[in-house]
């Protein structure tokens, strides 16, 4: 029996959802009151909630599914590609696209996961944990010479690729596809350094050495 198609979300849902993320961001979870979210889709307060249970909810929808969507995304790109390599780059490309489109939501990760009920908080880390082991295995299929530093790369790419609500935003920083670009560079570049032998990798001169 065939799997019938997932229901297309509602389109109201889904503009509730792009303005909560946008007013958490910029004023904090605690900021903002569900009216404040109502006059900005053009819908009363109270009538949020044939969408969603309240801010609570609205906050947990949006963490809670942009990691399933993360996780489920990655597996897909992985399961498709024809390579490590190729499915490293997808998983780059994925990420990329996601940290220069929706940069709300990585700074409403940032300050409001502590605002998640406990359940949904462990939700959100149980599906972070199996995103970063996605990466790391592709990682060290891609780059054999990593081993324990493969996690701890992982997490460094992150934090660079996750930096663009403030990179992204700088002067002159206007080319959608020229960041994407740079972006690419510097992730992939970090997890290549990261596997190069130790002697391959040129040493760091000291500042003090250097001036005498």
């Amino acid at each position: 029996m065939p799997t019938p198609p997932n229901p297309v979300e509602n389109p109201r849902r889904q503009q509730i959802r792009r303005e909560a993320a946008r007013l958490f961001a910029a004023r904090g979870f605690l900021g903002v009151g569900v009216d404040e979210i109502g006059r900005a889709v053009g819908i009363s307060g109270p009538g949020l909630y044939r969408h969603f249970a309240g801010k609570d909810a609205m906050l947990a929808d949006l963490l809670v599914g942009i990691s399933e969507r993360l996780l489920e995304e990655g597996r897909r790109r992985v399961e498709e590609a024809a390579d490590p390599r190729t499915a490293l780059d997808s998983l780059l490309q994925g990420h990329i696209d996601f940290a220069l489109d929706e940069s709300a939501l990585i700074t409403l990760h940032d300050r409001e996961l502590l605002h998640l009920p406990d359940e949904e908080r462990h939700r959100v880390r149980s599906l972070q944990r199996q995103y970063v082991e996605l990466w790391v295995g592709v990682a060290r299929d891609t780059f054999p010479g990593l081993d324990e530093e493969a996690r701890a790369t992982v997490h460094a790419v992150f934090g660079l690729l996750n930096s663009t609500p403030h990179s992204a935003a700088g002067p002159g920083v206007g080319d959608r596809a020229l960041m994407a670009s740079l972006l690419h560079r510097l992730a992939l570049g970090a997890i290549e350094a990261a596997a190069a032998p130790a002697a391959a990798v040129p040493a760091a001169v000291d500042p003090v050495v250097a001036r005498t």
